[in-house]
């Protein structure tokens, strides 16, 4: 696929009082201190008067967390993996979820992002508003300024730190919070390092291994004065898993039954669902549909007689879902003096979402045997909001329970989609100390990121004049039988058309330059002055390359009625395949079997060679859609100042601290102009500029070395999403209607304000309870607004949009008004080994977090003169826990795991709740063993979702009344095993 080259073109903000708010608080702790201290008298706290225990394993990486939340001075949670090549979870995304405050997804059987982006991580409530670090570096996704954490390799990393509030020396970014991924560092290591491991995962489901290849060779050695150290790293891993899925309509879909042979069941009523062979069939009932507006024109007792159909006409949907990592780490230190160092690294990933997926989707006729109902009432503030006012009038009375819908037809899908994301960054720096009193530090850094979708797929349809009757029962998963002709012979089926539907290509890339100094202060509450200035810009492309509408016939043309010119999958065996027969496990009734176009044949140029008639392009020299070009450089320039404090004998430390940083934004987009008469392609440029000013504080109050009591505040910004500010335009001159993009979006800025009490019994044990407040401003939200597009010809007449003659009626991205995010955070965590306890406890320990949070964003869901409804953001739980049991001795460790989350909206609040998908609450258990064979040799075994449970959606909304419990997607991913076998020598 060629790509064709492009020349690109290359609100102030003020401090107010709550800088003098924090110094408020500051004084106030301070005299709360003054009259604490006054009883007690606590050394002062200091990491080196902390007794040294050497451990290892589980304990270990524990104690170097707990370091590292108890001394940071910010909001800040920790997972270390002090064993190389050793986090405690197979996936980076799973392993985060037990960190407090942080909600993760699991899709297709990993924790990953349902929608392939920032792997559906929430932080505090909020996701997609997460900025990503790789050592200190801004690090991201192609198509996003998030990195998609769910391309990282568990092995390549040695610990992962998650700053709730960040202060003011932190890049700016994430509202939600920071993620940052530490790699290690060969002058960190003890000497020849060398560590290797071989493992493999096994779904249950797919009942295949896959393998996972891990090594590390690292070494140091004198030079002169100084020492350079070489750090080599490559892993390899690869899974394979299903996600057997169950889709239904969402809707009202109301109906009202009448007997089949009566005049109601007319063409007239029907439309294309008559069936004249049925109409006359004295068993059957027909549905007939009814809009709200028919609804609320019946009387109360005819309403309580219909039906609502909602989630009743699932799909057979399999999904088989391959996932590759690959990951290279390289690191070189050299330090020719104590005071100096060089350094070089690099870090490089690449990870392949490959999904073949085969899909019977179902048409399900509107004749009905059988029929059993279930009382369920639908309302208007169900279906619509309420949006006529005045009484929530019930609408139906009854929901589908039971049935056969007689002479149904299907279609069948058979897909491949390639998704590859590739990242990689490369730094180098150097630190220099010219006196004892000062740190320098300047660090280049470039990233450069790809991604490339590729889903393609040939539907299917049956043969002329066959149908099936299917029964469905309601249930979880709904039971469905189907009986008729072979769902999984060739001749069943004609070759329909052929699509490409996804093909795009995101380039994207960015140059970072930093600078940073500490000066440290003697004789004065100020320890030290840290200071710093970041110059960075990134562009960002995206190209579109997809297609759709190529018929397989044998002339091209659409398929005909009778299919007189069809292709029948008898002509292509090879070409076809069935799917599993083991669908939801079986639990569903229906097993599967039906055939499909294999997901394989679709690779390359395999169909235009089979199908040289249906005019498809060769797939290296794709079309590009032009009017989906965009292209964007943002450019920020930032500086920083943060002063370090203590008095009060160390009794009270912290920081206050200020970043500016300047943003200055061009996109630039394709958009039709129709103005003349005639389409003509033409760039759309916008620019925008900003400049924030971002305080920060916080404060620690050490009630007794060990006692502590934090307080911070913050700000912050996330900026807007290329999409978002992508300047595109489109209209249909057909209905008056458009949309636009908006490069004038501000970022979202928000005030963030903690507290918390943390109590430490010992390196590995503590306490901690938090309560944190984030005032939001600039949730982006489409509005529609009438206005004259200039680059758009007249509208088609009448014009039917509501709007003043001549002007369109145009969907864009705004700032919304301001929302909140609110919640409690509860962890511990502690090994038994105190000397009050019974000695066979002290090999076992317990480690726990829970989350109370709510999300709040006010919004007119039904237009800018509707009302306005208070909803929640989206992947947002109110409540979420994990729970561990630990247990480690020389020989063997262990560690068995609950994470639950509470119900959360999938993608948004829909406009009408009928319309919404939400997940209801369930948990996930996962376990992992490993024995010490020798002090250099460790056998590991995984168990992933041990009670098999998927994140089933559901019809509504989780607020407000609207948690329907009518099922609307149904998921099954089975459960993973892995072994692995590692060696270590050195470290």
């Amino acid at each position: 696929m060629s790509k064709p080259a492009h020349n690109r073109p290359t609100r102030n903000r003020l401090v107010n009082g709550r800088l003098l708010a924090t110094a408020s608080m500051t004084a106030l702790l301070a005299a709360g201190w003054t009259a604490a201290s006054a009883q007690t008298a606590s050394p002062a706290p200091n990491e080196t008067a902390v007794e040294e225990v050497v451990v290892t394993g589980i304990r270990q990486s524990l104690q170097s967390a707990v370091s590292m939340k108890k001394n940071t001075m910010e909001v800040v949670d920790s997972i270390r993996a002090e064993d190389i090549g050793k986090l405690p979870d197979p996936n980076v995304a799973e392993t985060l979820t037990r960190v407090p405050g942080v909600q993760g997804y699991r899709y297709g059987g990993e924790g990953a992002s349902p929608v392939g982006v920032g792997s559906g991580l929430t932080i505090r409530g909020l996701s997609g508003q997460t900025a990503s670090q790789v050592d200190g570096r801004s690090y991201f996704t192609a198509g996003g300024s998030e990195f998609n954490i769910e391309a990282a390799i568990p092995g390549m990393i040695a610990g992962l730190d998650v700053y709730k509030n960040p202060s003011a020396e932190h890049i700016e970014g994430g509202i939600g919070g920071l993620v940052d991924v530490r790699t290690r560092r060969p002058l960190d290591l003890k000497g020849f390092t060398a560590s290797a491991a071989i493992s493999g995962k096994y779904n249950d489901m797919v009942k295949s291994l896959q393998p996972e290849y891990f090594g590390l060779v690292a070494n140091r050695w004198n030079v002169g004065d100084g020492e350079m150290g070489l750090l080599l790293a490559a892993n390899y891993q690869k899974s394979w898993n299903r996600s057997d899925n169950a889709p239904g309509p969402g809707g009202a879909n109301l109906r009202r039954v009448a007997a089949a042979n009566s005049s109601d069941c007319s063409a007239a009523n029907l439309g294309s669902a008559y069936n004249a062979a049925l109409a006359s069939r004295s068993d059957l009932s027909c549905l007939i549909s009814v809009s709200n507006s028919d609804a609320l024109a019946m009387t109360p007792a005819q309403r309580a007689n219909l039906i609502n159909f909602a989630g009743v006409q699932v799909n057979q949907n399999e999904e088989d879902i391959q996932r590759t990592r690959k990951g290279v780490n390289g690191a070189f230190q050299w330090k020719p003096k104590p005071n100096l160092e060089f350094y070089v690294d690099g870090n490089y990933n690449s990870y392949l979402y490959h999904q073949s997926y085969r899909f019977l989707n179902s048409s399900d006729s509107r004749y009905l045997q059988n029929l059993v109902v279930t009382p369920f009432s639908t309302t208007e503030g169900l279906t619509s909001r309420n949006a006529n006012g005045g009484d929530d009038v019930v609408l139906a009375g009854q929901r589908f329970g039971s049935g056969t819908f007689v002479g149904s037809t299907f279609s069948s899908m058979g897909g491949e989609e390639h998704r590859l994301y590739k990242t990689w960054i490369l730094a180098s720096g150097v630190k220099w100390s010219p006196t004892d009193d000062l740190d320098l530090k300047f660090d280049l850094s470039y990233v450069k990121a790809d991604q490339h979708q590729d889903n393609r797929a040939v539907v299917m349809t049956p043969r002329a004049g066959l149908a099936w009757n299917t029964t469905r029962a309601i249930g979880l998963p709904q039971q469905v039988s189907i009986s008729g002709p072979d769902l999984g012979s060739p001749s069943t089926w004609a070759f329909l058309n052929y699509a490409n539907g996804t093909n795009n290509v995101y380039d994207d890339a960015g140059l970072a330059a930093q600078f940073d100094g500490k000066y440290k202060l003697h004789g004065s509450f100020i320890e030290d002055i840290k200071f710093g200035t970041r110059y960075y810009r990134k562009k960002s492309k995206f190209y579109n390359y997809s297609f759709s509408g190529k018929n397989l016939t044998t002339d091209g043309a659409a398929l005909t009625a009778n299919q007189s010119n069809a292709i029948f999958a008898t002509s292509a065996p090879d070409l076809v395949n069935g799917s599993h027969t083991n669908w939801l496990d079986g639990d569903a009734g229906y097993g599967g079997g039906f055939l499909t176009f294999n997901p394989d044949a679709l690779l390359g140029d395999n169909v235009r060679n089979r199908f040289p008639l249906a005019g498809i392009p060769a797939e290296d020299s794709l079309p590009e859609v032009l009017l989906s070009r965009r292209l964007a450089t943002e450019a920020t320039f930032a500086g920083y100042g943060v002063a370090d404090f203590s008095f009060l004998n160390d009794k009270i430390r912290g920081n206050i601290g200020v970043r500016v940083v300047r943003t200055d934004l061009d996109a630039e987009a394709r958009i039709n102009d129709t103005s003349s008469g005639t389409a003509v392609i033409i760039p759309n440029k916008r620019s925008n500029a900003y400049t924030d000013v971002l305080p920060t504080f916080n404060i620690t109050g050490y009630i007794t070395p060990d006692t502590l009591l934090r307080f911070g505040y913050g700000q912050g910004i996330t900026r807007p999403g290329v999409g978002d500010i992508n300047p595109t335009v489109s209209v249909n001159p057909a209905d008056g209607t458009g949309s636009q993009g908006n490069a004038d979006l501000a970022p979202l800025r928000a005030d963030s304000y903690d507290l918390s009490f943390e109590k430490y019994f010992n390196g590995t044990s503590y306490v901690s309870a938090a309560v944190f407040y984030k005032k939001i401003d600039g949730f982006v939200l489409g509005v529609q607004n009438c206005q004259t597009v200039a680059t758009a010809g007249p509208i088609t007449p009448p014009q039917t949009n509501s709007c003043p003659a001549g002007q369109y009626r145009i969907t864009t991205p705004v700032n919304a008004d301001p929302g909140t995010a609110k919640g409690v955070e509860l962890a511990f965590q502690t090994f038994f080994d105190y000397g009050f306890l019974p000695d066979v406890l002290k090999n076992f320990g317990i480690q726990g977090s829970y989350t109370h949070v709510k999300t709040e964003l006010p919004v007119k869901l039904l237009g800018a003169t509707g009302p306005t409804t208070i909803v929640r953001q989206p992947f947002q739980s109110d409540d979420n826990y994990s729970v561990a049991g630990l247990y480690e001795n020389g020989f063997v460790s262990a560690r068995l795991v609950y994470t639950y989350r509470s119900d959360y909206v999938l993608f948004g609040v829909a406009a009408n709740p009928i319309d919404g998908r939400y997940l209801k609450g369930y948990g996930l258990l996962d376990a992992s063993v490993n024995f010490n064979l020798r002090k250099d040799l460790t056998l590991s075994l995984t168990a992933s979702n041990i009670t098999n449970k998927a994140p089933n959606r559901y019809v509504g909304e989780p607020d407000n009344g609207y948690d329907t419990d009518i099922l609307r997607q149904s998921f099954m991913n089975g459960r993973i095993y892995g072994v692995s076998l590692r060696y270590k020598f050195g470290g």
